[in-house]
């Protein structure tokens, strides 16, 4: 049998500043991936650390009167120190100023420059320290010779540096991505990626002088040069694992999984795959992409000062709490929206009410009618089969989840097995049974609860780690790595321990001044009135503003005619929805993830008056799928499902018989 390896690797971060939710995010997100396959028996290893040279880490050096190397020091250590506080256990933790890594990045260069695939000559383009790149003139046409990223003036700068000859390689990397195509995932990213290279691809320039920028590493055939972001950040993946010849590296390297947000997506995608080509190393295997955490309509990042600090939430509500609330919030590949209200009734809603109040009642009944011990099962019934045969639905579903990047969805079917748990707990009534005297049929009924609940808990082990096992250890279980995930896996006669909370409620407090998650605090006697209620009463003047926005795009339109060749530009498709939830702050605007036939897409609509999130999952509906991508409310829309609207009735348009999603309408 081939053993099962996989090598997940989160971006370098980099220095110039103390990390923050986005950090938290990728890492988190390795981390958890790292824990499934490892219960489903992989050798896994996975790697993070942090990218030390380059302009900015000078520049903010200086600003703190500290030599480049001791900044560096200070900052990597509050990355490296974060992990464990955020139960992130990484094999291994790499730094740019290494020598291991040095080394190899000069190896990796002189292989290239012998081969003639590094060229030295004059150049001169408009540069941006924050992104530390240049920018063609028609990628600023949008934003006025502006940064597309961080809205500031770019410099001209014009001087001889050393080249990488990136073109050479485009046809092959096109070649490449349309042979594998999920090499970029999700498809959305493959797809940006496959229209940016029908432009010539450009040589990339991989040197600074090192009299403009002596904080790099040297290239090893002109010293009066430093490598320059990529040719160094990149080649972590393979420094770390010991390349060309360490036994981790030929381990590992062949099962490559790179996660990144979608802002480091061209380096990764381009630049990465034709450095490897031209060295003649294989290629990843695979490249999985993020959206961006937004703070109410703008990107959250540490350049634009708006970012959440992880430790802050964390020591509110709990390590497990954040690493759940990050992994069910976003879609992976899509952006999400952060806050603190919407992270506490998460964790109000999912964790204490649902999850919390399902693990009190069982051990509580278990131990007021079973002499606080596991009960055996006697005669299964059809209900009991069916919830435990849903159950097992979930199990078998979990590992193609993973497969797919559906994080969210491992999630939030585990809550549903928890809401089924919950329910057959009020159908079957224990306490009528114990009050009737019907002793095997209330055994059944609690030792069904019980393994279900056993199960649930191994499922959302990975994300919740410490929870979980505590959890367990109170139903006389505990989980072995390697073996999947058990469905039997119960103890009949193991002591249960009752009358602890796992997720206590907490109701957040309003501060004095502004409203931190460091100010958070749980629900006293004579608290402060809830800020969920205070921010909700702040909100009633954008209701009238979204009301206009939607009577805007609902309104009934005056008819034109328009010609053949413009209606034939509207690309109307099939789709099927997934997910439905209501977007926060409105009453009318439902966010729905859609199948777009292999595609996942996030788009918005206003028909919550007319639906219930649930009503629509699992319908088919037409969409516009060519819209480009807009913001409703700070949430983002990539496409516009079609309707019919009298005034009086809303129905949505469908197809009258089953169709593949991605099916073109005509």
């Amino acid at each position: 049998m081939t053993e099962k390896r996989i090598y997940l690797t989160t971006p370098i971060y980099y220095v110039n500043a103390l990390p923050h939710i986005g950090h938290a995010y990728t890492t988190i997100v390795c981390d958890v991936v790292r824990r499934y396959y490892s219960l489903f028996g992989y050798d896994t290893y996975l790697l993070t650390g942090t990218d030390e040279h380059g302009t900015k880490v000078m520049r903010a050096a200086e600003e703190r009167g500290e030599t480049p190397q001791a900044y560096a020091d200070r900052i990597s250590a509050a990355f490296r120190n974060l992990w464990p506080e955020l139960s992130v256990e990484p094999d291994d933790f790499i730094r740019t100023t290494e020598q291991r890594h040095k080394n190899v990045v000069q190896l990796i260069l002189q292989q290239l420059y012998d081969r003639r695939e590094i060229y030295f000559e004059k150049y001169s383009g408009l540069y941006c320290v924050g992104c530390e790149r240049f920018y063609t003139e028609t990628e600023l046409e949008p934003t006025n010779g502006f940064c597309p990223d961080h809205q500031t003036k770019l410099t001209l700068i014009e001087e001889q540096n050393y080249f990488f000859r990136m073109s050479k390689y485009q046809q092959w990397l096109i070649e490449h991505i349309r042979a594998n195509p999920d090499f970029i995932r999700p498809e959305r990213y493959r797809n940006e990626i496959a229209s940016f290279l029908k432009q010539p691809l450009r040589d990339l320039c991989i040197s600074r002088p090192a009299s403009r920028l002596p904080w790099g590493i040297p290239l090893p055939f002109d010293r009066n040069y430093v490598t320059y972001v990529w040719f160094d950040a990149l080649v972590n993946y393979l420094s770390a694992l010991g390349w060309p010849d360490g036994p981790k590296y030929e381990r590992y390297w062949s099962v490559a999984e790179h996660y990144i947000a979608k802002d480091i997506l061209k380096p990764h995608a381009v630049y990465w795959p034709t450095m490897l080509r031209a060295a003649g190393i294989p290629i990843y295997r695979h490249l999985n992409v993020h959206g961006y955490w937004n703070y109410g309509e703008m990107k959250m990042s540490k350049s634009l000062g708006n970012v959440a600090s992880p430790l802050d939430l964390a020591r509110v509500y709990g390590v497990d709490a954040l690493r759940y609330f990050l992994l069910r919030e976003m879609v992976f590949g899509l952006d999400a929206s952060f806050d603190e209200v919407l992270f506490n009734e998460r964790y109000n809603s999912n964790l204490a009410d649902d999850l919390g109040n399902l693990i009190s009642r069982l051990t509580a009944m278990i131990h007021r009618y079973c002499g606080g011990r596991v009960p055996p099962a006697h005669t299964l019934e059809r209900g009991d089969q069916a919830l435990l045969a849903m159950i097992k639905v979930v199990v078998q579903s979990t590992p193609q989840w993973l497969a797919d990047l559906k994080f969210h969805q491992i999630i939030e079917e585990t809550l549903q097995v928890v809401r089924s748990l919950n329910a057959y707990i009020n159908s079957e009534e224990p306490w009528a049974l114990n009050k009737a005297g019907k002793r095997d049929r209330l055994e059944t009924v609690l030792h069904v609860t019980a393994r279900g609940l056993v199960i649930a808990l191994q499922l959302l082990a990975p994300v919740m780690p410490s929870k979980t096992a505590e959890a367990l250890s109170w139903l006389g279980v505990e989980m072995k790595s390697g073996q999947g995930i058990d469905v039997e896996l119960i103890n009949v006669g193991a002591p249960v321990v009752a009358g602890k909370v796992l997720f206590p409620k907490i109701r957040l407090a309003e501060p004095e001044t502004g409203g931190s998650a460091a100010e958070l605090a749980p629900a006293r006697p004579g608290a402060a009135k809830s800020k969920i209620q205070n921010l909700k009463s702040k909100i009633q003047n954008d209701m009238a503003e979204e009301k206009k926005e939607m009577a805007e795009e609902t309104k009934e339109m005056p008819t034109a005619e328009i010609s053949f060749d413009e209606f034939a530009k509207i690309d109307l498709r099939v789709a099927r929805v997934l997910e439905a939830a209501q977007v926060k702050g409105t009453d009318k605007l439902l966010r729905l993830v859609i199948d777009l036939g292999g595609e996942q897409r996030q788009i918005v609509a206003g028909v919550a008056e007319f639906y219930k999130p649930e009503q629509l999952v699992g319908k088919t509906i037409i969409v516009v799928a060519n819209l480009a991508p807009r913001k409703i409310r700070g949430v983002e829309s990539k496409g516009m499902l079609l309707a019919a609207h009298d005034g009086a009735t809303f129905r949505l348009l469908t197809t009258d018989a089953d169709c593949t999603p991605g099916s073109k309408v005509s």
